[in-house]
């Protein structure tokens, strides 16, 4: 765990200085296409049920801080153009190398929910708790073999796959899975 951990900071490190440069340009092209905050914060629940912040750019419109139950549909009206752009390619979630540094994430790991949904999550999806043994990561074995889960079912089909890598954990394992992350991310395959 400690040579996954030093990894993890070794690449978050790495990206620093290109990510500066790409927060300069999404900060300039928010300001004309999607005035307010360039940040979305929202608390999460992390390794151990420990809440955390995470951070990621800002894909909506403001609204009012209401609080979106584990089985609301998203509220794609809100979604900007440039918004629907970034997360197309995920570039919205590149500011939660903040919350590897911090040691609140990994690179690979079981997504972290928003802590109001773990909460309900734990109560109705068996085996649920047990993914937070490990490191939330900023993509995980879910994210590449089962996609967004929205539902009860899609989740439980997603801590099913978290527990499976949690089992098999390995750096072999995070290569794959980052490649596919990659492939992902490069071919638009699985975005929503």
């Amino acid at each position: 765990m400690r040579a996954k951990r030093g990894l993890d900071v070794a690449v978050a490190t790495a990206a620093l200085v290109p990510l500066a440069a790409l927060l300069v340009t999404i900060w300039a092209i928010n300001l004309r296409l999607n005035p307010g905050p360039l940040f979305f914060t929202q608390r999460r629940m992390g390794q151990d049920g420990r809440p955390f912040t995470i951070y990621k750019f800002r894909t909506m419109l403001p609204a009012a801080q209401i609080e979106r139950g584990f089985d609301d549909p998203v509220e794609v009206d809100r979604i900007t153009p440039f918004g629907a752009l970034m997360r197309r390619t995920r570039v919205d979630e590149l500011p939660q190398v903040l919350n590897i540094l911090l040691g609140q994430m990994s690179l690979i790991g079981p997504r972290p929910d928003s802590y109001s949904h773990a909460v309900r999550f734990a109560d109705l999806v068996p085996g649920y708790r047990e993914r937070h043994r490990v490191r939330p990561g900023l993509t995980g074995l879910a994210q590449v073999s089962v996609g967004y889960a929205e539902g009860l079912d899609a989740t439980a089909r997603k801590v099913a796959a978290d527990l499976t890598y949690i089992r098999d954990m390995s750096p072999l394992l995070d290569l794959r899975i980052a490649l596919i992350t990659v492939w992902v991310v490069l071919s638009g395959h699985g975005a929503r």
